[in-house]
């Protein structure tokens, strides 16, 4: 049958047509409404877990495309949904709850409040669980007891607050995941601004660690080749051919005196010398006339006796001016008074107490002689450490007035501690060969006890101090983590590292004072 339709009733059907097909798509939307995500895409559909065959409540993975080819995560991370609490919050389905990070005490905790139909649940429906992974790889599992109306966590979040979160919740009827990132403190330093500020970026290995001991001490002539010369023998000086700091061979002449004793030992040698030689002519003359029987032999044995007297007294005489130093006349040159004093070794002079025309006495310290190819080090020793300090350990000792060292072993440890100082004297023996150490200059001897081989180590100029407490800054994503460190032994280039950082772990060395300096510009207050 022909139906005849006006212009106005076309139009009309045709409008009713549109709004039934823009009422009908959005029914379609409100029917697939997708619950609220955590910060990163976490929250995922039911339906579209069924699509890949898994678990419903299966989530985007970091870094994944969502269904219309964008990055999962990415724009909801800056759309995370705040809870009433001010936490972050996460929903799949009627289900949700809020994470909140709250100072307590001091000591911030996670509290975790459900939800159903974004209506508070009571904390008892649902047992949850957070595993917080940081960045060095270390895991802390957090478990929750209910309080109140919300439910808390059993253990500490320590600082700091930068870790990946993950969230498990498991209710009377369906378990639920969710996950989120917390960098709390992060110095933002990219790749173009860590090479511009000259940091370098090491990683934390295994090291051999000498551990050593520095002392302070005092360079010190070797007694054993020091010699105070004193002349032996009152007298005058007649001349001084040894300057100070000057150079000798041993038997070299320092100076020679004039000595009036010296003179009557020599007059007396020399008359023990000439009664010597008059006893022996007599007793052969004896010997041949009693053995000619031509006088008695009382006269023979008189003779003898005689010769061995005056042999006697020529020894005497020789041995009085040998403990002197002196020969029987000076130089050969028939002086008697005139005494030569000489170097008993190779060494230099380092004092001299003595001037032409002066007069000395016999006991008068005049040259200090010191051999300066080897020098002590000296070292007071503190009780703590004398169980560190043993004869024929090698040290090292280094000058404080400038840039030198030299290897050495230690030679003597004192057995008693002073009175005043409770410590004990130590001496280093020190080869010199170029005379650089002089007695009197100070230096350091550092002393190597043992060597240990730690697992984790980091060079000396990785550390700072933040907060009074040592701190290593390790290279994270976008930048640097300041990591609190508990340090063991050190020998002055790396220090071993007991807590805070594993193996591998990229960290600030040098110039990690400039990460430290960015950290101070960028701190401010934060709540929890």
């Amino acid at each position: 049958m022909k139906t005849n339709l006006s212009k106005k009733q076309l139009f009309s059907i045709l409008a009713i047509v549109v709004v039934g097909i823009a009422l009908a798509a959005l029914i379609m939307t409100m029917g697939k409404a997708k619950p609220a995500g955590d910060a990163h895409g976490h929250g995922g559909h039911a339906e579209h877990a069924e699509e890949k065959g898994g678990d419903k409540h299966a989530h985007a993975e970091k870094g994944g495309k969502d269904e219309h080819g964008h990055d999962a995560g990415h724009d909801e991370e800056e759309e995370q949904a705040k809870g009433p609490h001010g936490g972050k919050l996460f929903a799949e389905g009627d289900f949700g709850l809020e994470v909140v990070l709250a100072e307590e005490g001091g000591e911030p905790r996670f509290h975790v409040y459900l939800y159903d139909k974004e209506k508070p649940l009571a904390p008892n429906a649902a047992k949850v669980s957070i595993t917080l992974t940081r960045p060095d790889g270390e895991k802390q599992e957090l478990a929750f007891t209910p309080e109140k109306d919300y439910l808390k966590s059993n253990a500490p979040v320590p600082e700091p607050h930068v870790f990946e979160a993950t969230v498990a919740a498991q209710t009377k009827t369906e378990p639920y995941l969710f996950t989120f990132a917390e960098t709390e403190g992060t110095i933002a330093m990219d790749d173009e601004q860590i090479k511009a500020a000259s940091v370098a970026v090491n990683s934390t290995s295994a090291a051999k660690i000498n551990s050593s001991l520095t002392l302070p001490g005092e360079i010190r002539y070797n007694e054993d080749r020091t010699a105070h010369v004193v002349p032996r023998t009152a007298g005058v000086v007649e001349s001084v051919q040894a300057n100070l700091g000057q150079k000798v061979k041993k038997g070299q002449v320092l100076a020679v005196i004039a000595s009036s004793g010296l003179s009557e030992q020599r007059s007396e040698l020399l008359s023990a010398q000439k009664r010597l030689t008059l006893a022996r002519t007599t007793y052969e003359r004896e010997k041949k006339l009693w053995q000619e029987k031509i006088s008695a032999e009382q006269d023979y044995l008189q003779a003898e006796q005689a010769m061995q007297e005056a042999e006697i007294a020529v020894r005497n005489a020789q041995q009085k001016l040998s403990a002197l130093g002196a020969t029987a006349t000076a130089n050969g040159r028939g002086s008697l008074n005139s005494f030569e004093i000489r170097a008993p070794f190779d060494g230099m002079v380092m004092e001299k107490h003595l001037s032409l025309g002066e007069a000395i006495k016999e006991d008068a310290s005049i040259f200090t002689i010191s051999d300066l190819s080897t020098v002590w080090a000296e070292v007071a020793v503190p009780a703590k450490d004398l169980n560190l300090v043993r004869v024929g350990e090698k040290v090292t000792v280094k000058a404080t007035a400038f840039d030198a060292k030299a290897p050495g072993t230690i030679s003597y440890v004192g057995s008693l501690l002073g009175e005043q100082t409770r410590t004990a004297k130590a001496r280093v023996s020190l080869p010199n060969p170029d005379m650089s150490w002089r007695p009197g200059l100070f230096v350091n001897v550092e002393i190597v006890s043992n060597q240990a081989e730690v697992p984790v180590a980091v060079t000396t100029d990785a550390i700072q101090t933040v907060n009074d407490k040592p701190t290593v800054f390790i290279r994270v994503p976008g930048g640097f983590l300041p990591q609190q460190v508990t340090l063991g032994r050190t020998d002055g280039k790396v220090v071993e590292v007991v807590k805070g950082l594993k193996p591998g772990a990229k960290y600030a060395g040098a110039g990690s004072f400039i990460v430290k300096s960015e950290q101070g510009k960028a701190s401010a207050e934060h709540t929890h």
